[in-house]
């Protein structure tokens, strides 16, 4: 019997408050005044031009897909090591994904290799910030300028990470975020676009609004609104915003406390991951991680199995992470092949991430913590 799950949703401040007032303010759809402040929030906070709530981070990514126009004969450069939603939103517009390996620190699309991947037919890159610790984005920018490529910052795991001083989500022209209920801010299911160009704010609304020019007849602007774009309905429920933005008002005691856990993970499990040749998270000097998760890498698939194995007779539930996207049946479609990015292929048989959750307590952290010194590694 699992008695602590590797992830659970938990209420930290008005969340149920907020949703009834939603429902009395008599606005329950999307776009009403719980939205609005989510939006304010983000913006004022990062400093972003817009941020528009998006039913998902999958949604966010669609739209990011559409603004950049991308479509069939497009190549778009992703790292193999990400959920498929960071891929799948831009092949549904008829793009060929080209896959690059991750390195072996970070995790995070491997920088070194992206202008061999280059081709005239490349348009965008996607960095994905792997655990909230930030790619390597003065080089990743710095070779999408040279090649007049976008950039589409997959920042589902990152919201508050830094990358030398400046915030995730900040350098493209287009990010992304998520409030799934494993993400350290959440609503069950949501997302966001963040949107750094402002030559794409006006589309972007449009889009979101399913090809209308609805939030410009709101704002005053025309006297009626009417079909003018392609787009889809990507506006999550006020209700929605109204637990995100109650998670929002305590934003710095979920990050404390998010600290804490990862912190004390990272502490009294060094001499044991150092014995039994386990790798820890690596977190640059120049990058100030948003404490996402908790993972390690095990020597070997056998291991990390029978490690899983052994937390789950405890009653603790620890998972493993994704599986090389080129290697999946829809990757090889693509051209997929074994030996492509090494490092993904080896990382994915090895990681295995710890309950990592907004009411972990010391004592179920203590537990968990129990019994991963109580494994022994046996090459």
């Amino acid at each position: 019997m699992i008695t602590i799950p590797f992830n659970r949703p938990c209420i930290l401040g008005n969340e149920q408050a907020y949703i009834l007032q939603a429902i009395a303010n008599g606005h329950a759809a999307g776009d009403g005044s719980f939205t609005k402040k989510c939006h304010a929030f983000l913006e004022q906070q990062l400093g972003v031009p817009k941020a528009l709530l998006t039913t998902s981070c999958t949604h966010a990514l669609e739209m990011a897909a559409l603004l950049l126009n991308l479509g069939p004969g497009d190549e778009v450069i992703f790292p193999s090591f990400t959920f498929v939603s960071t891929v799948n939103a831009f092949v549904l517009r008829g793009v060929r994904p080209i896959f690059a390996d991750v390195r072996p620190d970070t995790l995070n699309l491997d920088e070194r290799q992206l202008e061999r991947l280059i081709t005239p037919r490349t348009r965008a890159v996607v960095p994905v910030h792997y655990a909230g610790v930030g790619c390597e984005m003065d080089t990743i920018m710095a070779i999408a300028a040279q090649h007049n490529l976008a950039v589409v910052e997959d920042n589902a795991h990152g919201l508050f990470g830094k990358y030398r001083g400046r915030y995730l989500g900040t350098f493209g022209a287009l990010a992304t975020q998520s409030f799934h209920e494993t993400k350290n801010f959440t609503c069950g299911e949501g997302g966001a676009l963040l949107i750094n160009d402002v030559q794409y704010i006006e589309r972007a609304e449009i889009i979101r609004e399913k090809g209308t020019n609805r939030s410009r007849f709101f704002r005053g602007q025309v006297d009626k609104y009417t079909w003018v774009d392609i787009g889809s309905s990507y506006l999550p429920s006020d209700l929605l915003a109204a637990f995100l933005y109650a998670q929002f008002e305590v934003h710095e005691r979920i990050q404390g406390i998010r600290r804490r856990i990862w912190e004390t993970y990272a502490v009294e499990l060094r001499d044991w991951a150092l014995r039994n040749g386990v790798q820890l998270p690596y977190v640059p000097d120049h990058c100030e991680q948003a404490y996402h998760m908790f993972y390690m890498l095990m020597p070997s698939l056998e291991v990390r199995q029978a490690f899983i194995a052994h937390l789950k007779a405890q009653g603790i539930l620890a998972v493993f992470h994704y599986l090389p996207l080129h290697l999946s049946d829809m990757g090889r479609k693509f051209g997929g092949r074994v030996g492509d990015c090494p490092v993904t292929e080896r990382i994915s048989d090895q990681l295995v991430r710890l309950p990592f959750f907004n009411d972990l307590d010391e004592s179920m952290q203590a537990r968990v913590i129990e019994a991963v010194r109580s494994f022994q590694v046996r090459l």
